[in-house]
């Protein structure tokens, strides 16, 4: 399958979990189904690809661990008080930095700008009377950042395949989460259908869309694959007309147009297109792209 089709699984589902998430927060504090989310994930993993077989770990599949955590807990407390709109435009602010490291031409300069206007009619950021809220979206918007930085650099290792690491990082997530969100997923395990729903949200919202990630990055430059993220807003809004009967406005319409429009615009560099995916790594194109990166760590 072309890596572009994995990525749709991944923007789907990717909405799917929070959208189930919001309607467990009447039963579970936010912090406990963000560790119901990584927990079950956890163990869905650890059943199909028993990754203690890779032990001892590579320090960058524990950092992606940690950053796991961290990004699901503030990602929830994030839409606990702030519109989901508004977290998902903060987040996407430093993918456009991830993006804008490959934008090494007029067409993808283009395609950049077209996606960002597009997200931003879609979301109608306002940022207000919340601030611990934004300031915990900003964080969150660092740590998916983060994670596409390291959920690439594992998708690449020859020892520890993709999905692999990814299920070893999901279990270093559930030790990290657990000592910030343990207590609050208590009561959810007296509640059999807190507990499924819980198990739904984990599936939705990280064993799919990150399998799908793991697959994609595999075949896709980084750069790419952060101006396709751009596409969450618009799936946001096709999810919330399905799910939540939320019909959007002229203005929303718009802006999945340009989004669309962008990512259509955009070509990968002549290097990463024509470069089969074990020789991706040491591609012109990918190489650059990583020097770049690290001298903005």
């Amino acid at each position: 399958m072309p890596p572009q089709l994995y990525f749709v699984g991944s923007a789907v589902f990717h909405y799917l979990g929070p959208a189930f998430a919001v309607l467990l927060f009447a039963r579970v504090e936010p912090l406990g189904v963000a560790w119901l989310r990584i927990a079950s994930a956890g163990l869905v993993f650890a059943a199909w690809r028993r990754p203690w077989r890779h032990w001892p770990l590579p320090r960058v599949v524990i950092a992606w661990g940690v950053v796991l955590a961290l990004m699901n807990c503030c990602f929830y407390v994030a839409i606990d008080r702030l519109p989901l709109a508004t977290v998902a435009a903060i987040e996407f602010l430093p993918v456009v930095g991830l993006a804008a490291l490959g934008a090494r031409s007029r067409r993808n300069a283009l395609a950049l700008v077209l996606a960002v206007a597009g997200v931003y009619l879609l979301t109608g950021i306002r940022i207000g009377g919340e601030p611990l809220g934004v300031a915990v979206a900003f964080a969150n918007a660092i740590l998916f950042a983060l994670y596409i930085v390291l959920a690439h650099r594992v998708s690449r290792l020859e020892a520890l395949k993709g999905i692999d690491g990814l299920a070893a990082s999901m279990l270093i997530a559930v030790v990290a989460v657990t000592p910030l969100a343990g207590l609050q997923a208590l009561p959810a395990l007296g509640d059999p259908m807190a507990l499924l729903a819980g198990v739904g949200v984990g599936i939705s919202s990280s064993v799919i869309p990150y399998v799908c990630d793991q697959l994609a990055m595999r075949r896709l430059p980084r750069a790419t694959y952060a101006l396709m993220v751009s596409l969450l807003p618009a799936t946001a809004t096709v999810i919330g007309v399905i799910v939540l009967t939320q019909m959007p406005s002229v203005a929303e319409l718009a802006g999945v147009t340009l989004v669309m429009a962008g990512v259509a615009l955009h070509r990968e560099a002549p290097e990463a297109a024509a470069a089969p995916a074990d020789d991706l790594p040491a591609s012109g194109a990918w190489q650059r792209n990583k020097t770049a990166l690290t001298q903005t760590e």
